[in-house]
């Protein structure tokens, strides 16, 4: 296995369980701060935004620097700033260290991207971009439950703590296992930033924010819907997100020979319609506790196997831009991850359940595959 790999896939783990094991704890800060959950969901929020201006910005201004000092640089304001964040006293600190440790997650999936697929054998960048993000997911079926778990009985400062460390060790293994890489993008500014002025990027843009808004609609709201509609005892949230991590992990996998099978982009119509059938599924049977555990793993397959053929769908648009354009796939990840958890907050607000969220979902991932359908027929004349 190719250790420069492991590497960015360590990074995976760290950020993945930065971004995610936020919705395994917000009763636990929303407790600890004395405010409401939907509150404490700006964290959430805050995160994703942060990510969204940092991953064009870093990648712009690191363009003529080689990736792997760029990795590191990024790592390094990762550490910092999640460490910041679990000492913070009070909401505004939390607020103001939660949005700039947002800043260097999108920028590192972009270059790491690009880094991945040079680092592929040619027919397999896809996988060994999947490969990377298998750090993320192994996040979510380790990480984030063991952070939960943490938060419930310890404290989500302690959680946080160990998530600065992982990124120091993220740090020491690009350092020695990641080889020193050419810049394969065009570092002049401008050239980057026309990326932008095609009606394609947009859509691409357009499709990857409104589209993954379906998975942040349902797991920003996981705990209290687990909880409160499944009547399922605090002490199970963990197992939920196992169960979530594995089906992610296994999801991965498959979107990325999914990718290099077919098309990227008949793979991500096939990824988004089936997300709509299934989140619709968890919407009526959230109140049923056997099929909340059963659903939990197959949401998470599902919604993961989303990631890989958007970054190649954004990778293959933009000859001479991938790293701009693979950042800003992480900036519109989490636009829809700002989306998602703001659109489906809204049911709540209004007195709905908490498995209202869902429904948001339905619409958001069903848009997402209209949106990518439109690409295909426009651009790619399929």
């Amino acid at each position: 296995m190719n250790k420069g790999l492991i590497a960015l896939a360590f990074g995976g783990l760290a950020i993945g369980m930065t971004e995610f094991t936020m919705m395994g704890i917000l009763p636990d800060i929303a407790k600890d701060q004395q405010i409401e959950i939907t509150q404490a969901a700006h964290f959430i929020a805050l995160y994703a935004l942060g990510v969204v201006i940092g991953a064009p910005v870093l990648t712009l201004f690191t363009g003529k620097i080689a990736p792997k000092k760029v990795l590191l640089f990024l790592m390094l304001l990762f550490v910092f700033f999640n460490g910041l964040f679990a000492i913070a006293p009070e909401y505004y600190t939390l607020a103001g260290s939660r949005f700039l440790s947002g800043l260097p997650h999108g920028a590192f999936f972009g270059v790491g991207s690009v880094v991945a697929a040079q680092l592929a054998k040619k027919g397999k960048e896809a996988q060994a971009i999947a490969f990377m993000f298998t750090g993320m997911t192994i996040a979510n079926l380790a990480g984030v439950p063991l952070g939960t778990y943490i938060g419930h009985h310890f404290s989500w400062r302690i959680t946080y703590a160990i998530i600065a460390l992982l990124g120091l060790v993220t740090f020491a293994s690009i350092y020695f296992w990641l080889p020193a890489l050419n810049n394969t993008a065009n570092g002049d500014l401008k050239q980057q930033l026309s990326y932008f002025t095609r009606v394609k990027a947009w859509l691409i843009v357009a499709i990857i924010s409104i589209g993954t808004g379906g998975l942040f609609a349902w797991i920003s709201y996981i705990a209290p819907m687990v909880t409160k509609v499944g009547k399922l005892p605090e002490s199970h949230v963990p197992i939920i997100m196992i169960l979530i991590g594995f089906g992610m992990f296994i999801g991965n996998i498959l979107g990325g020979k999914l990718a290099d099978a077919f098309s990227p982009t008949k793979a991500a119509i096939g990824c988004f319609l089936t997300m709509s059938v299934t989140l619709t599924v968890v919407h009526f049977t959230a109140h049923i506790e056997s099929l909340t555990y059963i659903m939990a793993f197959c949401t998470g397959l599902v919604a993961f196997t989303i990631g890989s053929p958007l970054q190649m769908m954004l990778i293959t648009s933009a000859k001479g831009s991938e790293n701009i354009a693979a950042a800003a796939g992480q900036a519109s990840f989490n636009i829809g991850n700002t989306l998602g958890a703001y659109f489906g907050g809204i049911p709540i607000t209004l007195g709905f359940a908490y498995n209202a969220p869902v429904l948001v979902g339905v619409g958001m991932a069903f848009t997402g595959a209209l949106l990518a359908t439109l690409y295909l027929k426009k651009f790619l004349n399929q």
